[in-house]
């Protein structure tokens, strides 16, 4: 297999493994994003992370970051100006002197009806979590094909991507043109030894999600195969099979780690109230 530079076609089969040692995350100040960071460090990588306001949040993910002894840069990022807040990316990408892996997970939620969804605040949530991860690929993407040794964008969705819920229109909306974003992007990047996945999260245990971060409770949600929240680091698991150069023939997919809710569908699964339909 050769390997050329600049955005000369790379011939071969794609299976890199000198891509740079070097990961950002998006978000990593708490939740999936940190349990990722964490994860990524443990497994050799240097990290580079963004926060939006959690400054406590972000020291933690520090702290786990150097005790796994890796070289640490931090960037504040406010996608809801996702121009401005891509570039972070690029100033993590010069500080560390390159990007092998990018993790998209900065994102936020929605809880109104479509009807009563004002366009202001549609517009944050897609700007924050489509627009942001666009443009975030589109920086770490054209260094790693302007370097030409591959790399692996890797995008944090949600089961949503896939199955709408009610009163989240505009987050499932945006985690849907996420998945395809994905596989384009999947599409015009293995051209350079670049994959890109989602790793795609059901219920996990996440401030994002009212838990703060405590484990899991057992046996608390009857309608879920796996009757439990997920944990941040069962989904930064995923995130490090994705990052390593054994998932290299890994492209343009999307790895569930949901517990088996899609099998359910979320919207029932979430109204079951005990475990009856186990049965048969």
């Amino acid at each position: 297999m050769s390997v050329t530079t600049g955005t000369d076609r790379v011939e071969g089969s794609g299976a890199f493994d000198d891509y740079e040692r070097v990961a950002v995350v998006t978000g990593a100040d708490s939740g999936i994003g940190r349990a990722s960071a964490i994860r990524l460090a443990q497994a050799g990588f240097d990290i580079g992370v963004t926060y939006h306001e959690d400054t406590e949040g972000i020291s933690r993910t520090e702290h786990e970051v150097r005790k796994a002894g890796r070289r640490l840069a931090i960037r504040r990022h406010d996608l809801a100006e996702p121009r401005r807040g891509a570039d972070a990316v690029g100033e993590l990408i010069e500080e560390l002197g390159g990007v092998g892996v990018l993790v998209n997970n900065a994102g936020r939620g929605s809880n109104q009806p479509l009807l009563e969804t004002d366009y202001e605040h549609w517009r944050e949530v897609l700007s924050v979590d489509l627009d942001g991860a666009f443009l975030c690929s589109q920086i770490a993407g054209r260094h790693m094909r302007d370097v030409g040794r591959g790399g692996r964008i890797i995008n944090v969705t949600s089961v949503h991507e896939e199955y709408p819920r009610v009163n989240a229109g505009a987050y499932c909306a945006a985690k849907g043109g996420m998945k395809l974003l994905t596989r384009t992007l999947a599409l015009e990047l293995s051209l350079y030894g670049i994959t890109a996945n989602n790793v795609v999260p059901g219920e996990i245990a996440t401030p994002m999600t009212g838990q703060h971060e405590q484990p899991p409770e057992l046996d608390t949600r009857a309608g879920y195969p796996l009757a439990r929240p997920g944990h941040a680091y069962e989904v930064a698991a995923a995130v490090a099979f994705l990052a390593q150069p054994e998932a290299s023939y890994v492209t343009g997919t999307s790895l569930f780690v949901d517990g088996g809710l899609t099998m359910m569908g979320p919207q029932a699964a979430e109204a079951l109230q005990d475990g009856t339909w186990r049965a048969g």
